[in-house]
Parts: structure tokens; sequence; C-alpha cells
């Protein structure tokens, strides 16, 4: 219920929800959020129906198919994997763990340690709508940080 009460087909960058904020009194970022899956997609069923309009979800085929700018969201995730991805992906490029809802704390907080942005249990749509909206955000901003600091 209170998923549908926040859910907005007014995707206006004036409202408190709006995924693409002006920062700074700068136009708005026009490029479309894309999501690189890596795992079982059956694991983020009902996320497409979940996020902004405008966001994709796509497979790469491997990390060197993750472009710039993109956010990558593993299904079901490993350290190994995670530690990988941040090795070899540019910095702008935030990483999504998700693990199992019973997965060991261990397990967090080394997804965490080896590069993950954010760590999510379970992977309810909603819930990891709102994570992958929180990763754009922050990309965004650290962008814009980027390039008010080499002016």
């Amino acid at each position: 219920m209170i998923v549908q009460l926040n859910r907005t087909d007014n995707h206006r960058t004036s409202t408190p929800t709006a995924t693409e904020l002006p920062l700074g009194g700068r136009a708005r970022n026009t490029a479309q959020p894309v999501i690189a899956m890596f795992g079982y997609p059956g694991r983020i069923a009902g996320l497409e129906a979940q996020l902004p309009a405008g966001w994709s979800i796509r497979a790469p085929r491997d990390l060197d198919d993750v472009h710039p700018g993109e956010i990558v969201l593993y299904t079901h995730a490993a350290v190994r994997d995670v530690r990988m991805a941040r090795a070899v992906l540019p910095r702008n490029v935030q990483i999504v763990a998700v693990v199992a809802d019973d997965a060991p704390a261990e397990l967090v907080a080394g997804v965490l340690t080896a590069g993950a942005d954010t760590c999510v249990r379970g992977g309810h749509p909603a819930i990891l709508a709102s994570h992958l909206v929180a990763c754009r955000r922050r990309q965004l901003v650290d962008r814009w940080a980027g390039l008010e600091t080499a002016v």
C-alpha cells in the first residue's frame, strides 16, 4: 500500500521523488538510467514495474560490456564478484548487491567491504528500486561535484 501511495507517473524534476533533480541550477541530466544486471533475472522479478519511467535493465556479456554511468546489479552477490567489479569498473559505476534474506552478516559486510555501494537483503522489488534510485541520485551528485571542482 505504501509503495502505491508513493508511486507517481509524474516525473517532473521539481517533485520530491524525482530522480533527475537539477543540481546547483544546472539543466537536468537527459540520459536515461541503465541497470546492468548480472545473475538470475527471476530473482528481481517485478523490478521494472517499480522503477521510474525511462529506466531500463540489460544483461551485459561481462564486466567489459558495462558502460560508465550504469548501475551494476548482482542478483546473487558474492564477495569475489563485487571485488572484481570494483577493481575493473570506473568509480562512477554504482554497484548494488542483492543477497538472500537469511544471508549471514559476514556476507553483507564482505560485499560492502569489497566495494558494493549498497547491499539489499531479499531483493523485494519496491525496496530494491528505492535503493537503485538512491544510487542514481548519488551518481548525479558525484558528477556535478566533479564538474564544480574542475571549474
